[in-house]
């Protein structure tokens, strides 16, 4: 069916909030130290004007030039109230733009309702995904609790920040101040728009919104016009924060997190039922009413690498899998509020295969990961290779290296900075036909020199370490996701 507001649930802005303030329990935990891992939550109080970042290491690859844009969360602490999960802090672009061997950096918030309102108020009042909020907070949409603080798609002389519970965030791509929300149909205004859109060879975009058991799916023409958006059911309400594809077809993980009843803050509307397994929905792109159902394991995951598809039908993809949700209910608080341990396994890389028969494997490669990426000209078509952050250990909860990942020899080309580092996800710039002639480029915090930093990679040879390095002069706290624009 064609989607509408009127046929799609919003029920997550309607709900009030409850009065629950943190701060005594965050002022007890003030007492401990904070951990030397803290830059990565740091708050930043305002934008960063543009400045040039030094190069301290190799040499600039010859002809890398173009834009990284990155989006993160950069604000979580107010005297009248804080955020208690990472996930919930305001959005923050940066873009690290490099030329002829020079780059600069400057980063500006979004100016969202909820930064603006909460600016006023010099408190965190709205709900998010893993904090309460207060009864401040002003929700009368989706919008209204959107901090824009997800990931990035390139929009001609935009940029839109993403965040999984509502619009994009048009900001300008020369200075990266705010535009507006993004309305893609004007029935479909505050419908949700993930962080994790999906591109085909021909510039067609697909992406996915959830309500409970049902996802609006949304198609864009290369330009970012609409093509279509239709309401597809799900056979069971599960938490999503990504999808991948192949050539064909649409590939829903419906991990056992799923839907118990409405309430907030987000993530307390879920339930891990790993009795349940987890299912993929494999959905025809030519017909929506096609789909098949395979059945594995549990794992939960936040993100999957692209999918591919064989001449006899048989889909891979490869997947970050966790054992469970410890790190989304409380990992990610520990990180915001600085000290301790974090709860939970890392994840692990995985592949999942799905035979025509209706067969479906996992296989690990036993290799810790995030964040998986891979070459971008090669989006839902066959491959071998996997980018992905890597060094995380149940004492540093947060990666300090860069790793490929080849699926065909089974190898792991992996480089750890060790514990001075926090690596963000890299993304793939290539050069040459060959998966391994490209550059990956990723920021980082020099947590002794307290910078960002940025490398570049030769993705032939990652255990050699990063072939140029160039030098903020200050932090950025740790972003999610970014894109490349060349």
């Amino acid at each position: 069916m064609i989607a509408s507001r009127r046929h799609f649930l919003m029920g997550a802005a309607a709900l009030s909030a409850a009065v629950v303030t943190p701060e005594t329990v965050r002022a007890m935990a003030a007492l401990q130290a904070s951990a030397d891992w803290a830059l990565a939550t740091a708050d930043l109080e305002t934008d960063v004007a543009p400045r040039a970042m030094r190069l301290v290491h190799g040499r600039a690859p010859a002809g890398l030039t173009g834009t990284l844009f990155r989006n993160g969360p950069a604000k979580f602490r107010r005297p009248g109230g804080s955020a208690t999960h990472w996930f919930d802090g305001d959005g923050l672009m940066r873009a690290f733009r490099v030329n002829d061997g020079q780059v600069t950096l400057d980063a500006r918030f979004a100016d969202t309702p909820k930064r603006r309102w909460e600016t006023e108020l010099d408190a965190v009042v709205t709900p998010g995904f893993g904090t309460v909020g207060d009864a401040r907070a002003r929700v009368g949409s989706t919008d209204d609790v959107n901090s824009a603080n997800t990931a990035v798609m390139l929009a001609g002389d935009e940029v839109w920040a993403l965040w999984e519970g509502g619009s994009p965030m048009a900001m300008s791509a020369s200075d990266l101040s705010t535009r507006r929300f993004v309305t893609l149909r004007d029935d479909l205004k505050g419908m949700p728009f993930q962080a994790h859109p999906r591109y085909d060879p021909d510039g067609t975009i697909w992406n996915i919104g959830l309500d409970a058991d049902k996802a609006i799916i949304w198609r864009l023409n290369a330009d970012r016009s609409l093509h279509t958006a239709q309401v597809l059911d799900l056979p069971r309400a599960s938490y999503m924060h990504d999808f991948t594809a192949t050539a064909r077809h649409l590939i829903l993980v419906l991990q056992p997190w799923v839907f118990d009843r409405p309430r907030m803050p987000y993530a307390s509307r879920f339930q891990w039922k790993p009795e349940l397994g987890t299912q993929i929905m494999v959905v025809d792109k030519a017909d929506l009413s096609r789909r098949r159902i395979f059945e594995l394991p549990a794992f939960s995951y936040f993100h999957l690498g692209d999918a591919w598809e064989d001449a006899s039908g048989t889909i891979r993809f490869d997947v970050a899998a966790g054992k469970d949700v410890a790190f989304a209910l409380d990992g990610a608080r520990v990180l915001v509020e600085q000290r301790g341990s974090v709860p939970g396994e890392h994840a692990v890389l995985k592949l999942v295969t799905l035979h025509a028969d209706g067969r479906a494997e996992l296989a690990t490669s036993g290799i810790t990961a995030e964040f998986p990426k891979s070459d971008p000209r090669r989006a839902g078509l066959p491959r071998r290779l996997t980018v992905h952050v890597a060094g995380e250990r149940p004492d540093r909860p947060l990666p300090t290296g860069l790793a490929t990942w080849d699926w065909d020899s089974g190898t792991s080309d992996y480089f750890n900075f060790g514990d001075t580092q926090i690596v963000e996800e890299a993304v793939i710039v290539p050069r040459g036909p060959d998966e391994t002639d490209a550059w990956l480029i990723a920021p980082s915090i020099n947590l002794r020199e307290g910078v960002t930093e940025l490398h570049a990679f030769n993705a032939a040879r990652v255990a050699d370490g990063p072939v140029a390095t160039w030098r903020a002069d200050l932090a950025l706290p740790a972003g999610f996701h970014g894109i490349w624009a060349g």
